[in-house]
């Protein structure tokens, strides 16, 4: 059989879900859906979001976003969303981030956002337009969650994550 990614571990991690506020999604995923921090959240400056996620008893995973102050980052998803918001991205697991974006490249798929700077996470998102308007993003992680602490939900909330700016969500 002949795959898009044939040789490369390829597996499902996370759904995003973007809003103007995390605050407002915590009453969905967290209390209703019984949804757990796990822990990732921190502040990504240089784009301009905050993250968590949380985790259910099957394993599953959710990582909810919102934009930092005076960000641009979500302007045209929350255009689309009519302000709302909603699932922004689909997160799969590589072992070989180059290998990936050589094999997809050469079969003709857009991707977008290469960004190999930070050893510990390592990304590409293939366009909407190739994927039936869904935002896939393809990343090789370089490190165990367990490598360094997790803040806690409040913290995270009071922007004192990773990076985090000091500023809490609204």
């Amino acid at each position: 059989m002949d795959l898009e990614l044939d040789g490369l571990e390829v597996s499902f991690d996370h759904t995003a879900v973007a809003a103007p506020r995390i605050r407002d999604l915590l009453p969905i995923y967290r209390d209703l859906l019984g949804g757990r921090h796990l822990g990732g959240g921190g502040d990504n400056r240089v784009a301009g979001y905050r993250t968590l996620q949380l985790t259910y008893a099957n394993g599953g995973k959710v990582e909810l976003m919102e934009p930092l102050a005076g960000s641009t980052f979500f302007d045209s998803f929350f255009e689309l969303s009519r302000g709302r918001g909603g699932v922004h991205h689909l997160n799969f697991h590589v072992n070989d981030l180059g290998a990936a974006v050589e094999r997809l490249t050469a079969r003709g798929y857009r991707l977008h956002g290469l960004n190999r700077s930070d050893p510990r996470w390592q990304e590409v998102f293939l366009h909407p337009k190739e994927a039936h308007g869904v935002l896939i993003q393809l990343a090789q992680p370089g490190f165990r969650e367990g490598d360094e602490p997790r803040p806690s939900l409040d913290e995270v909330l009071a922007g004192q994550g990773r990076n985090g700016n000091g500023i809490p969500s609204p």
